[in-house]
């Protein structure tokens, strides 16, 4: 029952969410609590706790926050090309202090370092994965 006494709309598989729970599900990816996101969407707290018990309600609020990692993994992606040259500035400037440009180059190295694992690992998995996909063939 919803607050107002009636069953939530889901009740099936591939069934769309009601206008209410669409806004929990925003509510709780923009407030820090359960309460304080009930509260938004104007249910009760132990409604937004029933919901979630709810398979496509979960499956919703899981993709959401699936879509807001991603779009701020995109954003920090593209904050990189900055992160990266103020570090070469630190790095070539002769006024920054000898502990600042090593920490920088160490910064760099770090992440050029991690950066080579990752690839390698990837093009490891792949390798794996053609393989893998061959032999079922």
């Amino acid at each position: 029952m919803n607050d107002d006494g009636r069953s939530p709309q889901v009740t099936g598989h591939g069934e769309k969410l009601s206008r209410k729970m669409e806004l929990a599900v925003a509510a709780l990816l923009t407030h820090p609590t359960i309460p304080e996101a009930a509260k938004h969407t104007g249910v009760s707290e132990k409604t937004l706790w029933r919901w979630l018990r709810i398979r496509e309600f979960k499956e919703a609020y899981r993709e959401a926050r699936r879509e807001a990692v991603g779009r701020a993994v995109g954003q920090v992606q593209a904050a990189m090309a900055e992160g990266v040259e103020a570090l070469r500035s630190v790095i070539n400037d002769p006024q920054s202090g000898a502990s600042a440009r090593v920490s920088a180059a160490r910064a760099v190295l770090d992440m050029g370092l991690k950066a080579t694992e990752v690839e390698d690992l990837e093009a490891r998995i792949s390798a794996i994965e053609n393989a893998y996909f061959k032999e079922k063939q």
